[in-house]
């Protein structure tokens, strides 16, 4: 399979439940990734992501396949007072973010989380914004080599803490 299968469009309100259990297991068994037990409410946010759509210019974005199985989803924030991450990026201006990428186990290594990305870029662009803001951490590697290759660059200004563990900044400028 190729992403020429896949398409990304606006989740439906009925999806909503899916798109969460969906990232509830696929961030649970990131290696090195804190587990629900240690962070209840960040898993709890995760079950319930479609809440996050209620605030403006925040939407969930999901990748769907030709037979509309759901092989993934991530939340493009248009407005970044609504990015909901510790640190300075809420204050960012000219700017959009995405948070909570994640690829079904069955999906992954087919491009989905590539073309999740490439879309919340083409969303940030639409929008005339100026650059777009991203987090990740060390458990999530593969996301991380991703991100560099679409050319987004570490900015520490953006780093914090999420309890116990580090999470890393980065930008993208888009001008």
């Amino acid at each position: 399979m190729n992403n020429q299968e896949y398409k990304v469009r606006n989740a439906k309100p009925e999806e909503f439940k899916e798109i969460g259990n969906l990232m509830v297991g696929v961030y649970s068994q990131l290696q090195g990734f804190p587990k629900p037990s240690e962070q209840p409410d960040y898993y709890k946010m995760l079950a319930n992501i479609g809440e996050l759509t209620k605030n403006p210019g925040t939407e969930l974005l999901v990748a769907v396949s030709s037979d509309n199985e759901i092989a993934g989803g991530v939340v493009f924030f248009s407005d970044m007072r609504y990015y909901g991450s510790g640190g300075i990026a809420t204050k960012e201006q000219n700017a959009a973010g995405f948070r909570l990428l994640a690829v079904s186990h069955s999906a992954q290594g087919k491009g989905i989380g590539k073309l999740l990305t490439e879309e919340c870029i083409r969303k940030a662009k639409e929008a005339n914004l100026h650059q777009v803001i991203i987090h990740s951490t060390k458990a999530m590697q593969i996301a991380w080599k991703m991100y560099e290759n679409l050319g987004f660059k570490r900015s520490e200004d953006l780093d914090f803490m999420q309890g116990e563990l580090p999470v890393f900044g980065f930008r993208l400028p888009l001008q």
